[in-house]
This record gives C-alpha cells, sequence and structure tokens, in this order.
C-alpha cells in the first residue's frame, strides 16, 4: 500500500505532491537508493546523535514513546523518527522532544527531493532521507529511529553504529514483502543487528528464537531476549524488571494493556544495556507513566465523535491492523467490559489485511461489529467484512461510515447500560477519527 499525506501548509503540500510525482506510489524494499540519496545530501545519517533502533511487528511504535519518555525525564533530549503519521505529516519527524515545524519540513524535504530529482524514490526513502537531514542539523543527546517495514532492508537500516537495537514484538504481517511464515520475518527484522551494539529482544517461541539468535550472531551483535540477561513480569499491580544490574520496582503503564507493560520493560533494557545515556530508576518511573502512544488503545477525550454517543457511554481507538494486535485489543476489553454492557465494534481494514485473522480473535464476545470503509484507501468492502465476521459466528452489519455507526448504537442506547465502543482496524482510518474528534497527536 501506497503512503498518503496533504498538508494544510502550502510549501509542505508543494513538497508533498512532488514526492507523489517522483515515488512508484508502492513500497519497496532495499538499500540502494537511499544510500546513494543519503550519498548525495552529504550523508547525514553519519552525523546522528546515539541511535536507538526499534523494529517489531507491533509494540514498536509503544516501545520508542516508552524511550522518549524516558531519555526525556532524565533530562535528556531526543529526535524520533516513526511511521505512520495518524493526522499531520509531521508526526513523523519529532526533533529534540517537539515535532517539527512546517517551514523547516518544507526545507528539508525539498532538499531530499531536488537531490533526488532523477531518481525513483519511495515515498518512505525520502522522508526517511529528509527526517536525517534534520537530525543532523538539530543538536539533541540521542536519536530514537523506528523501522519501517521489515528491517534488514528497511531505508533506516543504513545506520551503520545503532548505540543499541530493539525488536518488539513478531508477527505476520506485510506477507507480500516479509514473507508468511513467522520465521522469515524474524530473520528480516533482526536484520538491523549491528556489530558491537546489543540487540534486546522480547521473548520468542523457540524456532523464532533460533533465527533471531542465528542473524544476531552473523552480525556480530550481543543478543540478549527477554529471560536470557533481563527479564520483567506484571505482578502486584506494578512492572517487576530485573537484570544483572539489579531489579527495579516499576509503575504500570498508563497505556492500558499487559502489552504496553512488555514495551515498556523492553524500552528499559535497552537503556540499561547501553553506556552513552544515564537514564536512572526515577527516569524509568516517570516515563512509564507520562508516556502516550495515539491509536493504540487510547480512549478518546470528549469532542464531535464522542459526542455522539450518550454522556456515560466510552469510546476507545485501536489501530490493530493484524492478528497480534488484534488479539491484545481482544484480550483487554475482555478484562474491561462487564456483563450485560453493550460492546460495539466499529471496524475497518485495508484490503491487503487479514480480516478473518483480525475478526478471530473476538470469536466468542458478545460484541456488535459495525464494518466500514477505510475512506482514500483500498479496503475490505464492509458487507463482505460482515459477512466474513458472521461466518465466525459473530454479530455484524455493514455502515456507511464512523459516524453512521455512532448513530445507530446511539439510538438503540440503554441509559442503564451505555454501550463501550470500540473503533478498530486501519491506523489511516484511526488518523480520520482522531481528526473528526478535533484530537490530533501533539
Amino acid at each position: 500500500m501506497a503512503d498518503h499525506a496533504s498538508s494544510d501548509h502550502p510549501q509542505v503540500q508543494a513538497q508533498l505532491d512532488r514526492l507523489a510525482r517522483l515515488s512508484p506510489g508502492r513500497d519497496i524494499l532495499g538499500l540502494e537508493r537511499i544510500a546513494a540519496l543519503l550519498d548525495r545530501l552529504g550523508n547525514p545519517e553519519r552525523a546522528l546523535p546515539p541511535v536507538l533502533h526499534v523494529a517489531g511487528t507491533n509494540g514498536k511504535g509503544s516501545t520508542c514513546a516508552f524511550l522518549r519518555a524516558a531519555i526525556e525525564a532524565a533530562g535528556l533530549t531526543a529526535h524520533v523518527y516513526t511511521s505512520p503519521h495518524l493526522v499531520r505529516f509531521n508526526e513523523r519527524i519529532r526533533l529534540a522532544g517537539r515535532l517539527i515545524e512546517d517551514d523547516a519540513l518544507a526545507s528539508y524535504l525539498a532538499e531530499a527531493l531536488d537531490a533526488a530529482a532523477d531518481m525513483e524514490i519511495s515515498f518512505f526513502e525520502a522522508t526517511t532521507a529528509a527526517a536525517f537531514l534534520a537530525f543532523a542539523r538539530t543538536p539533541a543527546d540521542a536519536c530514537i529511529v523506528e523501522v519501517g517495514l521489515g528491517g534488514r532492508l528497511d531505508a533506516t537500516n543504513v545506520i551503520a553504529e545503532p548505540l543499541v537495537c530493539g525488536i518488539a514484538e513478531l508477527g505476520v504481517d506485510h506477507n507480500a514483502f516479509l514473507g508468511d511464515r513467522i520465521e522469515q520475518i524474524a530473520v528480516e527484522k533482526a536484520g538491523i543487528a549491528k556489530r558491537g551494539a546489543p540487540l534486546l529482544t522480547q521473548r520468542y517461541p523457540v524456532a523464532v528464537s533460533l533465527k533471531v539468535g542465528e542473524t544476531a550472531k552473523a552480525a556480530g551483535a550481543r543478543w540478549l531476549p527477554r529471560g536470557q540477561g533481563w527479564d520483567a513480569d506484571v505482578r502486584d499491580g506494578g512492572l517487576d524488571y530485573r537484570d544483572r544490574k539489579g531489579s527495579l520496582r516499576l509503575p504500570l503503564p498508563r497505556l492500558p494493556g499487559t502489552h504496553q507493560a512488555m514495551n515498556a520493560a523492553l524500552a528499559v533494557a535497552m537503556l540499561r544495556h547501553q553506556n552513552r545515556l544515564r537514564v536512572g530508576e526515577g527516569a524509568f518511573r516517570a516515563a512509564i507513566g507520562w508516556a502516550e502512544w495515539p491509536a493504540r488503545l487510547q480512549r478518546l477525550a470528549p469532542g464531535p465523535l464522542r459526542g455522539l454517543l450518550p454522556a456515560e457511554a466510552e469510546l476507545w481507538l485501536d489501530g490493530a491492523h493484524n492478528p497480534n494486535a488484534a488479539r491484545a485489543a481482544a484480550d483487554f476489553f475482555r478484562g474491561h467490559v462487564p456483563a450485560g454492557r453493550p460492546f460495539h465494534i466499529i471496524f475497518g481494514l485495508l484490503a491487503n489485511k487479514d480480516a478473518s485473522g483480525v475478526l478471530r480473535t473476538f470469536r466468542g464476545r458478545q460484541a456488535t461489529f459495525h464494518t466500514i470503509p477505510v475512506p482514500g484507501h483500498e479496503h475490505h468492502a464492509p458487507a463482505k467484512l460482515a459477512d466474513t465476521a458472521r461466518e465466525l459466528g459473530l454479530t455484524a452489519m455493514p455502515a456507511a461510515d464512523v459516524t453512521d455507526a455512532l448513530n445507530w448504537i446511539a439510538r438503540h442506547a440503554d441509559r442503564a447500560k451505555p454501550p463501550i465502543v470500540l473503533i478498530l482496524g486501519s491506523l489511516y482510518l484511526a488518523g480520520e477519527v482522531l481528526k473528526a474528534n478535533a484530537q490530533p497527536p501533539t
């Protein structure tokens, strides 16, 4: 699927229009083009602050959020590169703690695109080049870089000497690029491993761990999976973390879900296995309470969309677009929705995603699905999506859009049992929801 972006700022939009004309309009992997472009730009990737490089199928964005929060809680500054954006393109590039300003973004995009004028460069490659230019020219103590797709051939993997690398949860996604077997995907993700940089990972099944270990060894990286060298557990309402340096008793994250506690633990492990950035226990404690990551089990604030539901209702948003991510959402709501309380799921998914796999995680639940399109993108048709849900034994009906579904839910709401509503699926849909609710990421 191609990236899409627009901006209210004329100069930024002019560069995004140039990028759309230059890009092949699809994801492409490989390091040759990005390396050539960065060489033309003076190799800014060699002048970055110490880099923390993060891959994973799910959880890598949240891990980056915890890393940033911990570094800032320690009184340091961090650049952050993540994708995709939800509402504004600027969300992808954070300079020393602040989203990049429009004028600077337009300038860096223009510089990257001028250098790439005779190249077929992808949207993500050009964006990565612009981000690295901005990071190299703006002082900061650290640089947090999230892999876009895979790892081994991702444009961010031109970083030759990261400070530390991390891999969050692994699962099957982006099959056309990474393969259908999780062992193949593990090799691609572990491709970020570099000699001299520790590689911290979550705990994986044996077959997957073997592939990660082999890949790390071939790269000359020291591999430290959870359970070997460091570990963490949720216990008695807190997060117990331990490694060779000692044990930490930390609060649970404000981000809901046990999986977020493990993402936080991975961030702690990454920072405790490097020696350039001084981050202490107090900073870790503060960070876990501060960290935010939009559209991941996010309870929406009062706004135009939330206002369509009864006052006592709850409206949640989660960009779970593969089975592993959906399972984390399903597990959370299994414990969150009281017996007898109506539970509705408004669901839209891109055409290249596993709809059956996502829906299957909710089997056996008393939930009503409202299937919708994803505006501006190729998506599963709502009627067919509802059919798929019903084939799995779920209650489902198509709707025109989020507003149509929310209005239906409001009309059928019981004041004595106000509904809990989850908007689930594509991150592009999540971005539209945040925009419509006047709640863009900041």
